[in-house]
């Protein structure tokens, strides 16, 4: 396993391993309310992308979504881990989806969280890199805002801190990276290659994302379970953890294997 990356695992090592990856500007930290409901049924792992929380930032690397899927299927190796069902919140479905392409073989089935299926149905104002003056935590906060609907929610303060870590470098290059994977072919496109199991979970009030159009882009997919969530915003796992670690139990149950 290369070591520029962080790697984290909670529950017991036999039980069937469940793969979560962040998304852009994240870090593994976005999944801490979910990963307690978890692991009574998994071997949970948690990774940090090259640029991100607590993995290293370098200038030069590539940051492209296939370059960060052969990173994670490198430590999956280095865990001794063959198969794992594989989980992603917004462009981290991206990733997701990237391993899955990249190595069939170790991902049994994938879960989207509110994962933007395309680029057209974007709607929230792009976001902007670090300028390279230090944000306030009001700043980072604000921009934050389009990521929660939850009235009155405020995201953990280490979300925060993860953010103002990165780098410009890091940053500009990670949301590049998603943009090229999006345009060069949409998810469902993807997706409905592969044949993978699927289930999508999809936040109703999402502010990102248009709800009604990737409900419907991934209704396309052959064999997949799409489950909008009333109430909820583009990050369930921090909106509502019982109700998205319940929706995903419930798929993993028929999807994990050990």
């Amino acid at each position: 396993m290369t070591p520029e990356i962080h790697v984290r695992q909670d529950g017991p090592r036999d039980a069937p391993a469940l793969l979560l990856i962040h998304g852009s500007a994240s870090s593994s930290r976005s999944w801490d309310a979910l990963v307690p409901l978890l692991t009574g049924a998994h071997h949970v792992i948690r990774v940090d992308l090259l640029g991100h929380g607590r993995s290293a930032k370098p200038a030069d690397a590539d940051y492209r979504i296939p370059a960060q899927a052969r990173r994670i299927a490198a430590a999956l190796d280095h865990l001794g881990v063959a198969t794992a069902v594989v989980a992603g919140h917004s462009t981290g479905g991206s990733s997701a989806t990237a391993l899955a392409e990249e190595r069939p073989d170790l991902v049994t089935a994938l879960v989207l969280l509110d994962s933007g299926p395309s680029l057209d149905t974007y709607i929230a104002p792009p976001l902007a890199p670090p300028s390279g003056e230090p944000l306030t935590d009001d700043e980072i906060r604000a921009a934050m805002a389009t990521a929660f609907s939850r009235p009155g929610y405020e995201p953990p303060q280490e979300l925060v801190d993860d953010v103002r870590a990165m780098s410009f470098a890091s940053f500009a290059a990670s949301l590049q990276g998603a943009r090229e994977y999006l345009t060069e072919k949409p998810l469902p496109d993807r997706l409905t290659a592969l044949g993978t199991p699927l289930l999508v979970l999809f936040g109703e009030d999402d502010r990102r994302w248009r709800p009604s159009s990737a409900l419907a882009a991934y209704r396309a997919v052959p064999g997949a379970r799409v489950e909008p969530l009333a109430g909820v915003g583009h990050s369930p796992m921090l909106e509502d953890p019982p109700r998205t670690a319940a929706r995903l139990l419930a798929f993993t149950a028929r999807s994990a294997t050990p």
